[in-house]
């Protein structure tokens, strides 16, 4: 008897490829070597701030606080110079920032805050040139004449812009129940804020820590921008 079965028919489909091996080995080591970058390139900031203000084993203490995790000026931080034109955050970087915030009228705390940043500057002697004044105003007000003169004469004016409170409060926050004006605010090269000085501060004790700051990071931080 004749058999009319049909016979079965196989169909072989092709298999996804597998990744080669050579290519997930060159992936992975693509990644650690950027991991490694990036961990050499901030290894000497992080090594000096932890020796001067951690791990020194002198009993020394800081006067301000430092600010941990450090804080990356925003960079869409809507900073104007005094005529209205855009100035971008970046401009900031590249060099120490002693930073004074108040109000275009500047009252009697600011302009005491505003000398302390011109003598500090000056005493530092040949490291001045490694510290920038930079004033922000967060009102719509506009300063006084004297008060413009005084923070733009000597040989390295301070840079003044104006920056909505509101944004600015992004990046300087304060503690519950201060004020922003009460804090100057110390900022890395990198952009990032990492001390916050006291309120009334006394003008030696700061110096004392700007000096430490220097001198920590002598080995990768150089004048000018």
């Amino acid at each position: 008897m004749a058999d009319d079965a049909t016979p079965l028919a196989f169909t072989v489909h092709t298999m996804p490829s597998p990744v080669p091996d050579d290519v997930a080995r060159r992936t992975t080591r693509g990644r650690l070597k950027m991991l490694l970058l990036l961990v050499v390139c901030a290894a000497p900031v992080i090594a000096s701030y932890l020796a001067y203000f951690v791990i020194r084993p002198d009993g020394r203490t800081n006067y301000s606080e430092l600010i941990l995790p450090t804080r990356p000026i925003p960079p869409a931080l809507p900073l104007t110079d005094l005529e209205g034109r855009a100035q971008r955050a970046e401009t900031l970087k590249g060099q120490w920032l002693l930073v004074v915030v108040s109000g275009g009228a500047c009252d009697a705390v600011c302009e005491r805050y505003l000398w302390i940043q011109r003598q500090l500057r000056e005493a530092l002697g040949r490291d001045s040139d490694r510290l920038d004044k930079v004033w922000l105003i967060d009102d719509a007000l506009t300063p006084r004449a004297e008060t413009l003169n005084a923070v733009r004469s000597g040989g390295a004016p301070a840079t003044v812009l104006r920056v909505p409170r509101e944004a600015l409060a992004t990046w300087l926050a304060v503690p519950q129940g201060s004020r922003l004006e009460s804090h100057m605010a110390i900022v890395d090269p990198m952009g990032e804020w990492m001390m916050r000085v006291p309120a009334d501060p006394d003008p030696a004790r700061l110096k004392r820590d700007v000096e430490r700051l220097l001198r920590a990071s002598s080995g990768w931080d150089r004048p000018g921008r």
